[in-house]
């Protein structure tokens, strides 16, 4: 009696690792070419090979199960996700979600389209493993981003970031009409108040005006669709206590920390003078230590997304550890390549199972308890 054929790993819907790391290989020597470019070029065409080539990656390995976490009332199938700054005009979303994040914010998103200010306005800072970055909330504007959101095929979990045009007389109502334009199209929406790129934004972070803001939102919202703020690292102890008495009262579900500093620690690059947000490995340490004073400040009120550093497994767990359900990274990017995502997976699964840890969700908050 013949035998039936052996199936083959992809027969029975098994992927070849082989073919997983030939992509990822590919993508990472398109990174080094890319970074021979203007940063801001490099950055544009990164987005339109990303909307060119999304059929041709393949999709993703399967996370390690003990990556898996439920925040935001959504399951995450791990907690590393792409923040944003990345894709402002929620172009290639699906794209970045073939790469292994286990979520993708979109956005800064205005309600009109804005050019930004003027270039050059990004930089490399190639030897201190950052960027700074005075953009200005520069994107195409609600309706386009509503329309790329509509279009979306993937299932994967897609976060919009929204923020006010920089001549707005009206800021609060600026929120108010991208949150009523898109938060149907998003899994959670980001209040983005804590840009430096946008003259008197940070402003909005102030105890009344931040109170004004979250109610004209949460009090128009007709579903429950998850909202969250993202605050800067500059803010001392009392506008923390004063973010944190908002955030409670208000009833939003999440706080993202942070955005980009306009802190200037000892840096090497011939870059390191120019205005504007700093990101990447010299925000490690801040950002992580203002996750953890809000950890301690709100407990388990709300779901806490880490941003800021994060280049390895060790960052992302030094973030779940200060606080964090959820963390972001964009930066580390530019230098590492898209690899980068799951190497970072990887390594924090080895950390959870060297400090016996059985789940990641055990770990959040381990270092930030009273």
């Amino acid at each position: 009696m013949r035998r039936s054929p052996r199936k083959s790993a992809n027969s029975r819907g098994i992927r070849e690792p082989g073919k997983v790391w030939s992509g990822c290989m590919i993508l990472d020597q398109a990174t080094r070419l890319l970074r021979l470019l203007p940063a801001e070029t490099a950055h544009c065409a990164t987005i339109a090979l990303g909307g060119a080539g999304a059929s041709l990656l393949p999709k993703a390995a399967a996370d390690d199960p003990r990556l898996a976490i439920s925040a935001l009332g959504l399951s995450f199938p791990n907690p590393v996700g792409l923040a944003a700054g990345f894709d402002k005009n929620a172009q290639v979303p699906d794209a970045m979600a073939k790469l292994g994040f286990g979520f993708v914010e979109c956005g800064t998103v205005t309600p009109l389209p804005q050019s930004g200010n003027p270039k050059p306005r990004l930089f490399r800072l190639s030897e201190d493993r950052a960027v700074i970055n005075r953009l200005g909330f520069n994107n195409g504007g609600m309706a386009q981003a509503a329309r790329n959101l509509a279009r979306r095929k993937s299932k994967g979990l897609v976060g919009i970031n929204i923020g006010a045009n920089k001549e707005s007389v009206d800021r609060i109502a600026d929120y108010a009409r991208g949150f009523a334009e898109l938060s149907s199209l998003a899994d959670y929406v980001t209040v983005n108040v804590s840009s430096p790129n946008t003259p008197g934004l940070r402003g909005l972070q102030n105890k009344d005006e931040l109170t004004r803001l979250l109610a004209a939102l949460t009090q128009t919202r007709k579903n429950k669709i998850p909202l969250l703020l993202k605050i800067a690292p500059d803010l001392d102890a009392p506008a923390l206590d004063d973010i944190a008495a908002v955030v409670r009262a208000s009833g939003i579900e999440g706080l993202i920390v942070s955005n980009t500093t306009l802190a200037r620690p000892p840096l090497a690059s011939r870059h390191a003078g120019e205005t504007g947000g700093l990101s990447g490995a010299p925000l490690l340490a801040p950002s992580t230590e203002i996750l953890r004073q809000m950890r301690l400040r709100l407990g388990n009120a709300v779901t806490l997304v880490g941003v800021g550093g994060i280049s390895s497994g060790a960052d992302a767990y030094a973030k779940i550890r200060a606080g964090a359900s959820l963390v972001q990274l964009y930066t580390a990017l530019v230098y590492e390549g898209p690899g980068l995502v799951g190497r970072i997976k990887r390594e924090l699964a080895v950390l959870l199972a060297r400090e016996g840890f059985a789940h990641v969700a055990d770990a959040v908050g381990a270092d930030a308890r009273p």
